[in-house]
């Protein structure tokens, strides 16, 4: 297959363009900077020069793929504008081209809300944050968007980790500047996780299905609290296990607070749909588990 990859240079874009070049697929994947480029071309990726405020700068280069994978965000003011009419350029592009079309669209485990002992599925009902607010409804225009000869997908992946670490490098980085790992809250809570290449892996078997008009979640099997998983970076990064908790008005006032929302939820956000359907395995243990190596991964990424 033909397959083009929005965010191609980002955490999980690039594991996503590099796991279908594995298995044999010509991707091509969307690139801001020609700095950037040359890691694309390495992965056996073709760059496409372009951005996501402008959809004609890309739309030849989408119009001849099969499968449309959008990941990309952008960090800013105009988020889910930007989000929007890229979502509505896929969409255009898969349907002008009258032959079978595959759109998958990343969403994330957050626009759950908070679980607390209960299990959210693909089933259940959503209470996104203020940040994730206005993702269920461009997840609904991608949905529904599935019919004739176009099928559309929603990967809703947990807090990523692995490689060059997402959510997880602050606990890192924390521990190896300050001696401790620093925290939102007191750690109790839980977050849905998922491994990159795992989460890659579910990308492409969702693409070479013949599912359309599904959301798949992408978490893995851990239950690990968020203070297990910080006092495991913290003795990866050399600081002996010491943590140090953020209260929630503290974390507020430097990250803000609709993110602190999101990393104060506790989830549990159940997989067993895409395990069903797709024959996905999740094969990393959970961050805990492996934080010496993602330790590692991440310092060779910073270098």
């Amino acid at each position: 297959m033909k397959v083009f990859v929005t965010g191609a240079t980002g955490f999980i874009g690039a594991a996503v363009s590099a796991a279908f070049a594995r298995k044999g697929h010509q991707v091509f994947g969307l690139v801001r900077t020609p700095a950037r480029a040359a890691g694309l071309a390495a992965a056996e990726v073709t760059p496409v020069p372009g951005n996501l405020h402008d959809p004609d700068g890309w739309r030849a280069a989408a119009d001849g793929c099969d499968v449309l994978v959008h990941c990309a965000v952008e960090y800013s003011d105009r988020q889910w504008e930007v989000h929007s009419r890229a979502v509505e350029a896929l969409i255009d592009s898969a349907r002008r081209a009258h032959r079978p079309r595959t759109l998958v669209a990343t969403s994330g485990a957050w626009v759950y809300g908070d679980t607390g002992d209960g299990v959210a599925d693909e089933t259940s009902p959503l209470h996104p944050p203020a940040l994730v607010a206005p993702r269920p409804a461009s997840d609904d225009r991608v949905l529904d968007a599935n019919g004739m000869l176009l099928r559309t997908l929603v990967v809703r992946p947990g807090c990523v980790y692995g490689g060059r670490a997402g959510l997880t490098a602050g606990w890192f980085e924390s521990a190896e500047k300050e001696g401790a790992s620093r925290l939102v809250g007191d750690g109790s809570n839980r977050w849905a996780m998922v491994h990159v290449a795992d989460l890659a892996d579910l990308y492409v078997k969702a693409a070479e299905s013949a599912f359309g008009g599904e959301v798949f979640n992408a978490t893995d099997r851990s239950r690990f609290t968020v203070l297990d998983c910080a006092r495991a970076a913290s003795r990866a990064a050399g600081a002996g296990g010491r943590t140090e908790a953020w209260s929630l008005a503290e974390a507020s006032a430097t990250m803000g607070a609709p993110l602190v929302d999101c990393l104060a939820l506790d989830q549990h956000v159940d997989s067993s749909k895409a395990v069903r359907l797709l024959g996905w395995q999740p094969r990393h243990g959970g961050f805990a588990d492996g934080a010496a190596r993602y330790f590692q991964a991440w310092k060779a990424a910073e270098r």
